[in-house]
């Protein structure tokens, strides 16, 4: 059972070390090879996370005596799993904000563009708000009907019953 866990040991070992050359690179890199690395990087680390769930399953099956020492092995893979984690969100942000200066635009022009933006999206704002009010005028007078009608039927019931009672 340990050689498995050693298999599995050397195989982590060997994808850390890609995830982490990989997610050094990923800053520099521009455009679809950021994104296919990003891509990459993902699906190694999901990788790596199956490793240590592989791992884990061995560590079960291992004698309880030598236990210890692949258990204290394990909290220094999840450990290290972390950290790349951690590595690879902040280099991701460090990639959104790249998209997101790209999107917004360096020029002088931009500031004039989101205030129109602005300015489209109060007034589309403020027409669907309109129609919100308009559907609740609507229900409310629906309600009234409904109301009213309930009444007069309660009334024509009485009357039915009335008459029912005389004959």
């Amino acid at each position: 059972m340990s050689s498995d866990f050693e298999s599995y040991e050397q195989d982590f070992a060997v994808l850390t070390a890609e995830i982490t050359g990989r997610i050094g690179r990923v800053p520099k890199l521009v455009g679809d090879e950021k994104k296919q690395m990003v891509a990459n990087v993902e699906k190694q680390l999901e990788e790596a996370r199956e490793l240590l769930e592989q791992m884990e399953l061995e560590v079960r099956e291992i004698p309880p005596q030598s236990r210890g020492m692949y258990s204290s092995r394990m909290r220094s893979y999840k450990q290290e799993m972390g950290k790349l984690e951690a590595d690879f969100k902040r280099s991701r942000i460090a990639y959104s904000d790249e998209v997101r200066n790209e999107l917004l635009g360096d020029d002088g022009n931009s500031s004039e563009n989101q205030r129109a933006h602005l300015l489209d999206n109060t007034e589309r704002l403020e027409r669907s708000s309109r129609r919100l009010e308009a559907g609740y005028q609507i229900a409310v007078e629906t309600e009234q009907i409904g109301q009213e009608m309930l009444e007069n039927l309660s009334h024509d019931r009485e009357k039915i019953q009335r008459a029912r009672e005389r004959v």
